[in-house]
Formats: structure tokens, C-alpha cells, sequence
């Protein structure tokens, strides 16, 4: 027994100093940091009374005149060299790529299948699989897809209509609620094949599972934020941190639907016909002699997975805080419907790939709520050898240090966006963004890891947008909250409670 004492009070020792000199990182380095707290880092509050958000933007404010290029963070127990100069950024996003092309996320192929989704992996296998994916993500197979959208999108403004009486006043309508249903049967169509029906049943499994995926956790906060700080270890240890619903639920989801179409040669012109046919064409060998290996089911449904993760919530969330801020703001949306309304006219009424193309102010509203509103907060990069800072000789950023690039902080910098809490489609004129650097808009990153679905997610907003415009007029009601409170237990920025606004026929 007195053995057994002394080899806890031996390890708990062990653990204390190993996590205090971790602590001591940016201190033995010389580089500006707030003190971390001994279990959330520099996270305090994270996932109970603060979004991830506020706290980027207030480390941003508090460092960003130090004089440093950046800062120390620590990203719960893990050092992290946290980006307050955007010419720093953009040499890491693009210029000097090669040494910042990882993200360190944790994945576990063989025990979490789920989790080898591509913006999960890195290196050689990271590389690999962009290259296979990226034709499916061309403007000619957004193309293809654009008439199943167009479907669901007819079905969408339909289901508003039956909600909305023709008569003066309208209703008031839960719009966060119905953008939701909206993408969820988009996703469900383009990535599964499913006709989900969610615009006429909200409850279905297939949207509780994507919700869950969002909020949930596998583990308790201890593992959770374990495997977040050491993911290479915690892939060691063959950890898992999927909910396990979850996991079986789009497991069997993506196995059924396969066979199915590779027994019937079933073909939808979908995703997933093109994730199909990527994994039957096997092992590929490239021009250089290097054989890439063949993708498997397990891999192959991970990619079904981040895309209707990344499709149906992004989306959904940026369409619901444009409409609010177009029902705060009556002649921006005046604006942005006549131009919907006249690039229809011009093409017969019909929402073709050609005039939402067309629709240059509905790009700009769309890119304004998502610098506003930006749905992911950062973006995770790790040095893969000692990196010097260009311009600061004495500034290295050791091999293997997680990079934070706090994309919402910068898009609130008053000196990038001056008012930067106003809502101003012109800040994405042709002209103004021309003259700003790409790496001051970031919510689909920037350079070789930029989001590879970005033109579909697009694609959905601007037609579901252009749908409820053409046929509505959205202002405010009793019911509005503002401001908006958010979820700190999401991972992206969602907000608590429903969006209420009052629809009008027009």
C-alpha cells in the first residue's frame, strides 16, 4: 500500500512538472502571452459561457499593436503561435505553404473512421486525396448538380409560400429553423442520394445526427480536450471522438447507399457518384511512379460526412444572419431583390447556373454577412520544421507548433474594415476587393488548403437566397432578438434560440 502511494504521489509529480514547464513555453521563448489557466489554457470559458469567437477577438485586441508578427497561445494544453499580422498569415497560408501544410488534427483511420475526412489528414495522404477530389469541385460538375438544387430549392420556396398567407402583415416565421431544412435536403440529395423531406418533416434522423455531430461529445471534457491537445498520442492510444450514434448511423447510411449503387450502376450525377467512381478505379499510379493507394468505404464515407456537415450548417447559418441583417437594413434588400427580380427577367424567370452568376450584388451581401458573421472561427495550421520569421531573425516558429490564424478577429480589425460592426455589402465592391489582400477575408481560408467545397456552398446559398427574395419581403418582428446571443458549446458560431422575422408576399 505505502508502494502504491508513493508511485501516484511519483507520477502525479511527473505530470505536474511536465504540464508546468509546458506552460513555461512561450515564457523561456521571450514571446508576449497572457498566463494560461492550468486546464483550459488560453480557453477560458470555452464550451460554457464564451464562444470560441470572443475570446479570439479579445487576445487579437489585446496583442495586436505588441510589436510582434505573433503571439503566444495555448489552445487548451497544446502552444500554439497565435497570428496577428496578416503578412504573416498570408506567407503561411501561400508563400511558404510547403512548411505549413498540415493542420495536426487528430484523426484515427482505424478506429475512427469518420475522422479521415480531408480537412482532417495531412501530409502525403492530405495531398492525395485533394488531388482525387478536386475535379469533383469544378465549376462543370457544380453544374451538374445545380438541377438538383434547383429542385429543392422549388420545394423550399413552395413550403414558404403554404407557411406565408397572401394577406397584409404575412407571418412570422423561424427562418434559422427553415434555412436549415433547407440545406439538409440539399446535402442529403447531392451527398447521399436520399430524398430527406426534411422541409415537410423537420424531425428526421438524419438532421439530429448532423446536429449531434456539432454539439456532441464522445467523451467527457477531460478526454475531449486530451485528445484536442495531444491528437498524435491520442491517436496512439487508438482513441475515438465521434459519438458513437453517430458514427453508426452515417456508417451504415454510406454502406447502403453504395452497394445499392454499385450493384444497380445507379447513377445521380451526385457527390456521391463521384466519390464512387474514385474508389473503384482502385490504386492509381501518378507520373511520378508513386502508386496512390485506393479509397475505402471507411474513407470514402468520411468525405460524405464533412461534406454534409460543412454543406448543411455553414450554409443554413450564413443564409439565416444575412436575412437578418437584410430585414435590419430595408434598402440593402430593396437593392438586392431588384437585382434578383431583373437577372430573372432576363432569363425568363427561370434560376439558372448562368444568372445567379449573374447576381454581382447577392455575391456581395453574401460576403459581407460572412466576414460579420464568420461561421468558423480560425484556422489551424503546424510548422513542419523550424520556420524564421521573415523581417524578425530572433522570431522562429519551432517544428511542430500548432499556427492559429484568428480569421474573425481580423475580419472586425477597424483598420482592415473601418465601422467594422456595420453592415456593408460595398466593402466587396469589384473595386475594394481589388485593392485588399485575399488574407484579410478568410471564410474559406487562403492558398493550397482553401475550402475545396466553397463553390457548392456558394451555389446553395445564393439559390436559396434568390428564391426567398423573389418572393418575399423580410422585416422585423417583436419576436427579433437583437442582439444575438450565441451557442459556446458549438464549434462554429451559432446562436441560441431561433431567428424570428416577418415574411411578406410581394
Amino acid at each position: 500500500m505505502l508502494i502504491l502511494i508513493y508511485l501516484v504521489i511519483a507520477v502525479g509529480s511527473l505530470v505536474a512538472y511536465l504540464l508546468h514547464r509546458n506552460f513555461q513555453y512561450w515564457k523561456r521563448k521571450g514571446v508576449p502571452h497572457d498566463p494560461p489557466h492550468p486546464f483550459y489554457g488560453n480557453l477560458v470559458g470555452f464550451r460554457k459561457n464564451r464562444v470560441i469567437h470572443d475570446i479570439f477577438y479579445d487576445y487579437y485586441n489585446k496583442f495586436r499593436t505588441s510589436g510582434s508578427p505573433f503571439v503566444g497561445f495555448f489552445f487548451l494544453q497544446k502552444p500554439a503561435a497565435f497570428i496577428v499580422d496578416t503578412k504573416l498569415a498570408k506567407n503561411i497560408l501561400i508563400k511558404d505553404f510547403s512548411n505549413f501544410a498540415d493542420r495536426g488534427q487528430f484523426h484515427n483511420e482505424r478506429d475512427d473512421p469518420l475522422t479521415q475526412h480531408l480537412f482532417n489528414l495531412d501530409g502525403k495522404r492530405w495531398k492525395e486525396l485533394r488531388q482525387r477530389l478536386s475535379p469533383t469541385f469544378t465549376s462543370g460538375k457544380m453544374k451538374l448538380m445545380f438541377p438538383t438544387v434547383i429542385k429543392v430549392s422549388e420545394e423550399f420556396a413552395s413550403v414558404m409560400e403554404e407557411q406565408v398567407p397572401p394577406t397584409q402583415g404575412g407571418a412570422i416565421i423561424e427562418i434559422k429553423e427553415m434555412m436549415a431544412r433547407f440545406t439538409t435536403d440539399v446535402i442529403g440529395t447531392c451527398a447521399f442520394g436520399i430524398e430527406c423531406n426534411t422541409l415537410r418533416t423537420p424531425v428526421t434522423d438524419f438532421r439530429t445526427m448532423g446536429q449531434k455531430a456539432f454539439t456532441e461529445l464522445r467523451h467527457g471534457q477531460l478526454l475531449t480536450f486530451f485528445i484536442f491537445s495531444f491528437p498524435k498520442l491520442a491517436r496512439r492510444l487508438r482513441m475515438r471522438i465521434m459519438p458513437e450514434d453517430v458514427h453508426q448511423f452515417f456508417m451504415r447510411l454510406v454502406n447502403d447507399t453504395v452497394a445499392v449503387r454499385e450493384k444497380e450502376n445507379f447513377k445521380r450525377h451526385d457527390f456521391m457518384d463521384m466519390l464512387i467512381e474514385i474508389k473503384q478505379k482502385g490504386s492509381v499510379t501518378l507520373e511520378n511512379g508513386e502508386v496512390m493507394k485506393a479509397m475505402d468505404i471507411g474513407e470514402l464515407a468520411a468525405q460524405v460526412f464533412v461534406f454534409y456537415l460543412a454543406g448543411f450548417e455553414t450554409s443554413s447559418s450564413t443564409m439565416s444572419y444575412c436575412f437578418y441583417e437584410l430585414a435590419q437594413h430595408q434598402d440593402i434588400q430593396d437593392k438586392l431583390r431588384s437585382e434578383v427580380l431583373t437577372v430573372l427577367a432576363e432569363h425568363d424567370g427561370k434560376l439558372t447556373y448562368e444568372c445567379v452568376k449573374e447576381m454581382r450584388y447577392l455575391d456581395q451581401v453574401f460576403s459581407e454577412t460572412l466576414r460579420l458573421y464568420t461561421l468558423v472561427p480560425h484556422l489551424e495550421r503546424r510548422a513542419l520544421s523550424d520556420y524564421v520569421v521573415p523581417g524578425h531573425p530572433d522570431l522562429v516558429i519551432e517544428k511542430d507548433t500548432q499556427i492559429i490564424i484568428p480569421a474573425c478577429a481580423y475580419h472586425r480589425d477597424e483598420n482592415l474594415y473601418p465601422d467594422p460592426l456595420r453592415f456593408d455589402p460595398d466593402r466587396f465592391s469589384a473595386e475594394q476587393v481589388a485593392a485588399r489582400d485575399s488574407v484579410e477575408w478568410l471564410p474559406f481560408g487562403d492558398g493550397p488548403r482553401n475550402c475545396i467545397g466553397m463553390r457548392f456552398g456558394q451555389m446553395q446559398a445564393r439559390i436559396g437566397m434568390a428564391q426567398l427574395l423573389s418572393r418575399f419581403k423580410l422585416s422585423l418582428c417583436d419576436k427579433t432578438e437583437i442582439p444575438l446571443k450565441y451557442e459556446p458549446k458549438s464549434f462554429v458560431l451559432g446562436s441560441i434560440g431561433g431567428i424570428y422575422l416577418r415574411l411578406e408576399r410581394i
